[in-house]
């Protein structure tokens, strides 16, 4: 996989000095000057960055196969492949897309427990040989399809303190696994590892814990029926900004204890995860325009003495996007969103209690059921930030509202830092065989504000 240029998706660069919310400035008066006052993303491509340096740093061991489900921006894809992620992919489609960047399909895992035989076929015709399952019918549909498929069984967590629950839908109970590798053998299936998901924004980093435990139990029922077992995928739940009770580094050290303590270093298990908001959350910001607006008078105000301003009226404020478009994440992701305001309010601003509605002909399209702004006009914008994860992946066009475009920005240093990525993976190895040349990795990346991590992060560079 080549690093992407400038010419294979449009994006602007970020002159020193500048920050993606100068952009949403630049776009929001630019938009200003016309009637089209359309919702829009920015989108800063080195906060993806910064998040994979991050995780290197946080979680050495572990290889990340971004969830292509989460956000399948195809800049997002090709900036993560250019930086040796792996994908995990849940659709023949989503395979398309990853491999159609050039990525190898040995960093693919068809992390869809309940797949259609078509593509299955359509894996195997491509080469994409890691797949999950978590049932007999599954490994019969495999057996049938699917000459070189490498099994990993996916296993139920306890994942009763995350935001989304799966365990409900996905994964194998503890006194199942044993008959179900046993009728891989019988089927002659490669079962390699075990997989799990404690659930989308886990709250309790020791649900890690226990799902590494009972991950090495199935280990041990592979061993003992001749099975040489050796991934481990963690899956995902990671958070993908810091306004959210558990912070990625309250979960990581948890993680890693589990891991020495029933996978250590030399153990010869490889460990891979799932991490898809992590990666795109905080990287896109979200921009609406007030398209109409309501005064709701109060049938009983305060008396004159008693009254601030702010209880004779409600307002309900109606933008050019909602849950059938970018905010669906309220319904299917649990997602809590309230508003920035793009021109910062005067000291002695009144605020009024609000509602903020989308653009479509359905009362179910209200994104804020109470929140407090000024007194606003149609035509002024608000911002929602933290919008990457589980927003476009999974708007529509009801109604005939188009998705938002996307403006996609990095700063100079953060590209070309990506750009050295796979250039200094190669400097580590060149200097391990010359070491009079031991310094020629460490210069790597040296121009650029972003920290390196200290050590090299174990994802593959093909």
């Amino acid at each position: 996989m080549n690093t992407p240029t400038p010419a294979q998706f449009e994006f602007s660069f970020l002159e020193e000095g500048f920050s993606a919310r100068d952009i949403v400035e630049q776009k929001i008066n630019e938009s200003s000057m016309t009637d089209d006052r359309d919702a829009f993303y920015v989108c800063d491509l080195g906060d993806v960055l910064k998040k994979h340096l991050r995780w290197a740093r946080a979680l050495p061991r572990i290889t990340p196969f971004y969830a292509v489900k989460c956000n399948d921006s195809r800049a997002v894809v090709m900036i993560l492949a250019s930086l040796g992620a792996g994908f995990d992919c849940a659709s023949k489609t989503e395979i398309q897309l990853v491999q159609s960047l050039g990525v190898d399909p040995n960093r693919i895992i068809y992390a869809n427990p309940c797949k259609q035989v078509s593509q299955i076929k359509y894996a195997s015709a491509h080469g994409v040989q890691m797949m999950t399952f978590d049932s007999e019918v599954e490994l019969m549909k495999v057996a049938r399809c699917h000459d070189n498929a490498k099994l990993v069984l996916r296993i139920a967590t306890d994942d009763s303190k995350a935001v989304c629950r799966l365990s409900v839908k996905f994964g194998a109970p503890l006194k199942a696994c044993r008959g179900l590798l046993e009728r891989a053998k019988e089927l002659g299936l490669d079962v390699i590892g075990v997989s799990f998901h404690v659930g989308s924004g886990c709250t309790d980093p020791e649900t890690y814990s226990q799902a590494i435990s009972d991950a090495r139990c199935v280990f041990d029922m592979g061993e003992e029926l001749g099975y040489n077992m050796n991934l481990l995928d963690i899956g995902g739940g990671f958070p993908g900004s810091d306004d959210v009770k558990l912070k990625f580094e309250e979960i990581t050290p948890v993680i890693n204890s589990a891991l020495d303590k029933y996978f250590p270093v030399d153990c010869g298990v490889r460990v891979i995860a799932e991490p898809g908001r992590y990666y795109v959350a905080s990287a896109y910001t979200l921009v609406v325009n007030i398209i109409a607006k309501k005064v709701i008078m109060s049938e009983q105000s305060a008396s004159d003495e008693e009254d601030d301003g702010t209880n004779d009226r409600t307002l309900m404020y109606y933008v050019n996007d909602g849950v059938y478009g970018s905010f669906n994440c309220i319904l299917y992701d649990h997602a809590h969103c309230l508003p920035t305001l793009h021109k910062k309010p005067k000291p002695d601003e009144v605020f009024y209690p609000c509602s903020i509605w989308g653009p479509t002909c359905d009362g179910l399209d209200r994104i804020v059921e109470q929140c407090s702004l000024p007194d606003l006009q149609v035509g002024d914008w608000l911002v929602f930030e933290n919008m990457g994860a589980y927003t476009v992946a999974a708007s529509s066009t009801f109604n005939g509202f188009q998705r938002p475009d996307i403006h996609y920005v990095i700063s100079r240093p953060a590209w070309w830092l990506m750009c050295f990525q796979k250039f200094q993976f190669f400097c580590i190895l060149f200097s391990r065989q010359h070491s009079h040349l031991a310094g020629v990795a460490a210069c790597c990346g040296r121009e650029s504000s972003l920290e390196m991590p200290t050590k090299p992060c174990h994802t593959h560079v093909a």
